[in-house]
């Protein structure tokens, strides 16, 4: 069965809307693992619009199952990471006007820096995933730069309006998921996905992981974090 990450940064977006303590992303992910999930993923963005620094400091202490740390390709970002050492980081492209994480990063144009930054992560003893797109020449130079993990950006298919456009990035996932493992790479999924679009994914099979934030987030603000999160750990072992 897939392992579920669940990434609470929404939880700290409704918290900086009012400049005030709550609701707690700590809080959040506690609730989700004691509601099974497999992993806690925050995103530290350089602008620092939701997850805050403190709370990755809190989490690595509090999280006990595994802490991934998403985060942009930067000198800041790879120095934080080795100050607090989550289990995994999943370098990220982040740009400062987008609403959330637009696609995938380019590797390959990138090769040389990203390269550079997995060492550093490496050696301090982190596991580094590159959030790609499904697309060959990345997922390539992905292993070219020593990255253990791809997590393929599902984004494309999630927001496909037809049933052939749906089928068409399906079918682009799946070849990226061989190619992950035909070159040893574990591999990982995430963004966009929700209660109605996660079964196809899963039944595709050889995702490890699959990281959810947005629409666990959704629905736990109507059911509680424990009843979103088992209702996704559902649809995972339904898969």
């Amino acid at each position: 069965m897939a392992k579920l990450g669940v990434n609470v940064d929404h939880v700290a977006t409704v918290r900086q809307a009012r400049g005030v303590a709550e609701p707690d992303p700590v809080t959040a992910a506690a609730l989700a693992e004691l509601a099974g999930a497999d992993s806690i993923t925050v995103h530290l963005r350089e602008d620092r619009r939701h997850i805050q620094d403190r709370d990755v400091e809190i989490l690595r202490r509090t999280v006990k199952t595994r802490l991934n740390l998403e985060m942009a390709a930067t000198d800041e970002m790879v120095g934080i990471a080795l100050k607090i050492l989550p289990d995994c980081v999943t370098l990220v492209p982040e740009k400062r006007e987008e609403l959330t994480t637009e696609g995938g990063l380019n590797v390959f144009l990138n090769r040389n820096l990203i390269k550079r930054q997995a060492d550093l992560l490496r050696q301090g003893g982190v596991i580094v995933s590159l959030f790609v797109d499904p697309d060959l020449e990345q997922i390539k130079a992905a292993h070219r730069v020593g990255a253990d993990y791809i997590e393929i950006h599902t984004g494309a298919y999630c927001e496909a309006r037809t049933n052939e456009e749906r089928r068409g990035e399906l079918a682009k996932i799946e070849t990226a998921i061989r190619a992950g493992h035909k070159l040893g790479l574990g591999v990982n999924a995430g963004h966009g996905l929700n209660y109605q679009n996660v079964g196809d994914v899963i039944a595709l099979g050889g995702i490890e992981e699959f990281n959810i934030g947005h629409s666990i987030v959704g629905r736990a603000v109507l059911v509680g974090m424990e009843q979103a999160v088992r209702d996704m750990l559902a649809l995972l072992r339904r898969g």
